[in-house]
């Protein structure tokens, strides 16, 4: 049995005065309506790079069983958007199950610029623990960098850490950051030539058997195959043609066009590598999970366990074919599909009605910048090198040195404040001189200073979404907002990034146990999902919790 939980129900009565007491004992008193009124299971479902129109765009494309089950069952938050800049999948992931925003957490991106140790540092980079089940650094992480709990850590403890969490994505930051820092395991997908789910030594020593016999199981191998439209493409009225010149497509193919053969095509897009960005990728994360649930036990007694699944596969598949192709269509069309043997698996071995299931998205994506300027929407791409030179220039010309600048990334610019100090400047000086300059740069529509992010308080527009993602000891000292639709990206495929609706407007369904049927326009956002999660089960939010729970969703 994976766990052992008694209940026990000490009742000893007697009379006096007409007055009953209750005998005093050394542990709490757990009756089996409260432990029964808990899911078994509760299933956090991110769906990388899913804005919220994919679900009433392709809505005629769907089944019952996947999202269509979620909204006629459960409720749909229609209004539901990431109050923080930036948009990525780190961040996203990590407010999602953390309740808060970088601002909190500390995850301000995917890679960030590390101002103690002066090098880029990875989300879920960590050199101090040792890949399993694989020898490449790929196997090198975990959720060191993250602040604050999860929901899940906080079940974790309530249940003494009797209550399992697991963590499963394609990536690895998509299952481990949600997984949180008390999770029995965190699996990922290495490709390349090894086609196998991995972890770290953050989790365990070496895999669990049925990891192992998964991976042995040659199920990444059978989904190298073609991949065509499931249904005639030519019904795929919802999406834009499928031959363009504003898709990616994969190498050894001159065409991004239906259909793929992936065995053939792997050979020059990185082996197993190339299912990430194709649906399959999704299929093998749903099998990985069944498997993962009926190998741990997981929702087999009235012990709350956590289940983090993350599909990776249409972020890949957005980045390279972009959000109004077939191939993202496609993509989400099969993904219902997944989610619908998914539910009906939790269903024959959980049970109808004993497990609770959240879906939401990291982040959204905007419309390839080439198609939105030939349909006359304002929109392009960023120069950075025009940039750069004029941004050289001005800090030679002013002061002497373009030193003062250690890094920029992620629309941040970094400074060298003992170099700043060294010259004799002021520091808010030197913050505001460059934030003027920017200004003046092409499609710069707003600069800020980590200064007035640290002394002025916003709570509106762009201003607080930025403030709410400046993270005073990891963000950098100007920060630079783009023009709208216009992004620093290759012309084909899409990107994500803003505090625009494109970006942060992306669904919100909550179904199962303890939830009730219905629908909000009311503005929900991000963090409000982890104390939701955390008021149904009766636990402690998650340290740093900012968010709200949606009492509404709740029966």
């Amino acid at each position: 049995m994976k766990k052992i939980f008694t209940i026990i129900i000490v009742a000893t009565m007697f009379y006096s005065c007409g007055s009953q007491e209750k005998v005093k004992t050394s542990a709490p008193v757990i009756t089996a309506k409260e432990l029964n009124s808990r899911p078994k299971l509760v299933v956090g479902i991110v769906v990388d790079q899913m804005r919220y129109d994919y679900l009433t765009r392709f809505e005629s494309k769907y089944g019952e069983g996947g999202f269509k089950r979620m909204i006629n069952e459960g409720f749909n938050c229609k209004n539901n958007h990431f109050n923080y800049i930036p948009t990525y999948t780190g961040p996203g992931h990590t407010s999602v199950y953390t309740g808060t925003t970088p601002k909190y957490h500390g995850i301000i991106g995917n890679n960030w610029y590390d101002k103690e140790t002066k090098e880029m540092v990875y989300c879920a980079g960590d050199d101090n623990v040792e890949p399993v089940g694989t020898e490449d650094r790929a196997g090198k992480m975990s959720p060191h960098r993250m602040q604050t709990t999860s929901f899940a850590d906080e079940n974790r403890l309530f249940t003494q850490r009797q209550g399992k969490t697991i963590g499963i994505s394609l990536k690895d930051r998509g299952a481990i950051l949600p997984a949180g820092h008390t999770a029995n395991a965190a699996y990922w997908f290495h490709g390349q030539e090894e086609g196998a789910w991995i972890s770290s030594s953050f989790y365990m020593n070496e895999l669990p058997q049925w990891v192992t016999d998964f991976n042995n199981s040659d199920k990444a191998e059978s989904y190298l195959k073609v991949w065509n439209t499931l249904y005639d493409i030519n019904t795929y009225t919802e999406s834009g043609t499928d031959e363009n010149t504003f898709e990616g497509g994969f190498k050894g193919k001159e065409k991004a066009t239906f259909p793929y053969d992936l065995k053939a095509l792997s050979k020059d897009n990185r082996g197993f590598d190339i299912l990430k960005a194709t649906p399959y990728g999704n299929s093998l994360t749903t099998d990985f999970a069944i498997a993962a649930v009926k190998a741990e036990n997981l929702g087999a007694d009235n012990i709350t366990d956590v289940l983090a699944v993350s599909y990776s596969a249409t972020d890949y598949v957005g980045h390279n074919f972009g959000v109004n192709s077939k191939e993202i269509e496609d993509t989400y069309i099969r993904l219902d599909k997944d989610l619908e043997r998914f539910f009906e698996y939790l269903d024959a071995t959980v049970g109808r009605g004993e497990y609770t299931v959240f879906l939401t998205a990291d982040h959204g994506a905007v419309d390839v910048p080439s198609y939105l300027t030939s349909a006359k929407v304002p929109s392009g791409y960023v120069n950075n090198n025009d940039r750069k030179t004029l941004f050289n220039e001005f800090l030679n010309t002013t002061y002497g040195t373009k030193d003062i600048v250690e890094n920029i990334s992620n629309d941040q610019i970094f400074l060298d404040r003992t170099k700043v100090k060294s010259l004799g400047l002021n520091l808010v000086d030197v913050q505001n001189a460059i934030a003027m300059e920017q200004l003046g740069y092409k499609n710069v529509s707003k600069v800020y200073t980590a200064t007035t992010m640290s002394t002025t308080s916003f709570s509106t527009g762009i201003e607080e979404l930025l403030q709410n993602g400046f993270n005073q000891k990891r963000s950098g000292d100007v920060i630079l907002v783009n023009d709208p639709a216009f992004i620093s990206y290759g012309k084909t495929g899409s990107t994500h990034g803003s505090g625009l609706n494109y970006d942060t407007h992306v669904p919100l369904l909550f179904f199962g146990k303890g939830i009730k049927h219905g629908e909000t326009l009311d503005k929900t956002v991000i963090p409000d999902i982890a104390p939701t999660i955390s008021a149904l089960l009766g636990i402690s939010f998650p340290n740093g919790a900012t968010g709200k729970p949606l009492g509404f969703v709740m029966d």
